[in-house]
């Protein structure tokens, strides 16, 4: 499918946590004819998550993390059960994760798989999700992990069945998209 578009001009909106810009531009329909379009993209930088299993406890390490926009969309506690993840600053992807695990879960692992990359939310946002997984164990644990002070981190270290974590997932108590990829991800890869 070749697209094509002409005369995109952009407009920084908002230039805070990540920049807000309002992009104006005539895309190439079917019949080749142009349409003018008008979109407000939000560029927050690229991520990356990881899912810290453990094979032979068949559990998995999770997050809990208050989530303003969700709190504001009617989840009532404002809390998300996530894997942990993190934004990309001035780093490779895998360097990123390994920073956030330690930082977030207090884990310092050895073996980290990338599995793949995923635009989480095309239409309005252009960051790219590496996903990774990794093996932990208890030797493994180097802290107790929480998150940064200085970066607002107020993080919940959470150890599930992969059995109880999927069950979560059917009763709708983690709605977050990465992180019920990367569950679906362990349990038909047969992880456990």
């Amino acid at each position: 499918m070749k697209i094509e578009i002409k005369n995109l001009q952009t407009v920084i909106l908002s230039q805070n946590w990540g920049v807000l810009k309002k992009c104006t531009y005539e895309y190439k329909l079917r019949d080749g004819s142009f349409e003018n379009q008008v979109r407000e993209v939000y560029d927050r930088g690229d991520g990356a998550t990881v899912l810290l299993y453990n094979p032979l406890s068949k559990k998995v390490i999770l997050t809990g993390q208050f989530r303003i926009p969700t709190y504001l969309n009617g989840n009532e506690t404002g809390v998300m059960i996530e894997t942990c993840a993190g934004k990309i600053d001035d780093e490779d992807p895998e360097t990123c994760i390994r920073r956030e695990i330690e930082e977030e879960t207090g884990y310092r692992v050895d073996k980290i798989k990338k599995v793949m990359e995923v635009y989480m939310s095309p239409g309005s946002v252009t960051e790219l999700i590496h996903f990774y997984i990794a093996p932990y164990d208890e030797k493994m644990k180097v802290n107790q992990g929480g998150g940064v002070i200085h970066e607002q981190e107020n993080i919940e270290v959470l150890e599930l069945s992969l059995e109880d974590a999927l069950k979560k997932v059917k009763e709708g108590e983690i709605k977050d998209g990465k992180t019920i990829m990367l569950l679906q991800y362990a349990a038909l890869e047969g992880l456990m």
